[in-house]
């Protein structure tokens, strides 16, 4: 049985919770000529592990990460926002559970099993009941769901792109020929390759924002990338050097999104969340994933799409497929209504041109 810790969210207030003692954000567009230190602090959370004295009416499931506490919280404030009942002393409980994507980190994703791996615990635990709602990063989820759940409601979408954080550049242009950058992502090594050849790729560079910038600090690499989203959510965004647009570096699908999953025959907290629905975003997620599956891709194809809404409130959608190396990069864009059957449409039909665009053993494994 899976152990789990709980956390009394309403005895938390949402200032004690943030793990990160950074000053207030701001964007450096360039670096000092002399070697500076990102701020890596650790997170120091205090958990009363006693027994509750009163049931909560929600028990949110969540990893443990710095990261996936606050969009834990975000979710819990949310609700409360909506259902001002919800705060009152035990309504809401955060519930950290460890998953199998946490407890190995010396080996790559797709050597351990690719998808799933920051879900399935969480997953389990929704399924037999400790849970109630369970929190994901959605771009940590399969395209399928596990039978028993369903996933109605995305937040609003943080910012899609990446950052490039280096202690010595200000961009991937400035770093030195053989300069190496640290990414567990192969989406991204294959784009900075595909444009920056002379720079070296450190593989598996995994661990949560905290660990992969102290690497950073100790010169493990020269250069790392990280979600701008997640570096908003936890006050961080002061240690970003540049921020890479869209055209240098098209985000994962689902990049920034937040999911929520419930039990599929659980009425009440279906209507909890739904009722937090961004149905923007979840538009926009669909398409991307819907692309997703028709690639099935895995963990060792990089594969990026993001989908948005244009200025004259239609769908834009990109997405690539690449080789590992870089050497290789197949492009596609679709634009139509802002519907879901128009969007889930426009996303099949790329991923059916990239697949033959690509070739018999593109996605091989």
């Amino acid at each position: 049985m899976e152990k789990f810790v709980t956390l009394n969210a309403s005895s938390m207030s949402s200032a004690s919770f943030l793990p990160i003692g950074f000053s207030s954000p701001c964007l450096k567009s360039a670096v000092s000529a002399q070697r500076r230190r990102v701020h890596v602090t650790r997170a120091s959370i205090a958990v009363d592990q006693q027994a509750q004295t009163k049931v909560a009416v929600i028990r949110v499931g969540t990893r443990g990460s710095p990261l996936a506490l606050a969009q834990a919280y975000e979710t819990r404030e949310r609700l409360i926002a909506s259902y001002p009942d919800l705060a009152e002393e035990g309504a809401i409980q955060i519930v950290i559970i460890k998953t199998t994507g946490d407890k190995i980190l010396s080996q790559p994703l797709a050597d351990i099993g690719g998808k799933g791996l920051f879900t399935k615990e969480i997953d389990e635990a929704l399924i037999n009941g400790d849970i109630d709602i369970a929190v994901h990063s959605m771009k940590d989820v399969p395209t399928y769901l596990p039978e028993k759940t369903i996933l109605p409601c995305n937040l609003p979408r943080e910012d899609v792109r990446d950052a490039f954080i280096s202690l010595t550049a200000a961009s991937l242009a400035e770093l030195p020929l053989g300069s190496t950058i640290g990414t567990a992502s192969l989406r991204r090594k294959s784009q900075i390759l595909h444009r920056y050849p002379s720079l070296n790729v450190l593989e598996n560079f995994r661990g949560n924002v905290q660990t992969r910038l102290k690497k950073l600090n100790e010169g493990v690499v020269q250069a790392t990338l990280l979600a701008l989203a997640g570096l908003k959510r936890l006050n961080m965004t002061e240690n970003v050097s540049s921020i890479l647009p869209i055209e240098d570096m098209l985000p994962a699908v689902a990049q920034g999104a937040i999911g929520i999953a419930c039990r599929s025959d659980d009425e009440i907290m279906a209507n909890y969340i739904a009722s937090l629905n961004h149905e923007e975003t979840r538009l926009a997620i669909a398409c991307e994933r819907a692309f997703l599956t028709t690639l099935d891709g895995s963990c060792r194809t990089p594969i990026a799409g993001y989908a948005h809404q244009g200025e004259d409130g239609d769908c834009i959608f990109k997405g690539l497929v690449a080789s590992p190396d870089g050497t290789r990069v197949i492009e596609t864009s679709r634009k139509g209504p802002y519907t879901y059957d128009d969007m889930i449409q426009m996303g099949e039909d790329a991923g059916k041109e990239l697949l033959s665009k690509a070739g018999p053993g593109f996605f091989g494994n």
